[in-house]
């Protein structure tokens, strides 16, 4: 079985993109594979070296899905509309677009939406 998890929103003022990286690693744990794809606001999730005051690691989680053995990708355009370049991402996140989102959903059995 394999889940496709989209993030929208960004990391802060809503707890969506904690549930979303909860939800993907847990998936892991169970031998779930996952592909996540960080879409509009949903980029900043994927930013180095973010730490606002008394909100979840969200840097943490996500490194946590990458070594579990997910695939991230956060959107290009969407990155360069809010001025993230690949290299502020974190290692193992790459820019995509959306023939990979598309490649995403279409080899997943599920795909979730945060």
């Amino acid at each position: 079985m394999k889940f496709t998890v989209i993030i929208g929103d960004a990391p802060y003022g809503k707890e969506r993109a904690y549930s979303a990286l909860r939800f993907a690693l847990t998936a892991l744990l169970e031998g779930i594979d996952v592909n996540i794809f960080l879409l509009e606001d949903g980029v900043y999730v994927g930013k180095k070296d973010q730490n606002p005051a008394g909100v979840p690691k969200y840097s943490e989680l996500l490194e946590n899905a990458i070594e579990a053995g997910a695939v991230v990708k956060a959107c290009g355009p969407c990155g360069k509309a809010r001025g993230i370049s690949e290299e502020e991402l974190l290692d193992g996140i790459a820019f995509g677009t959306m023939h990979d989102l598309i490649a995403f959903v279409k080899e997943a059995d599920k795909t979730i939406n945060f």
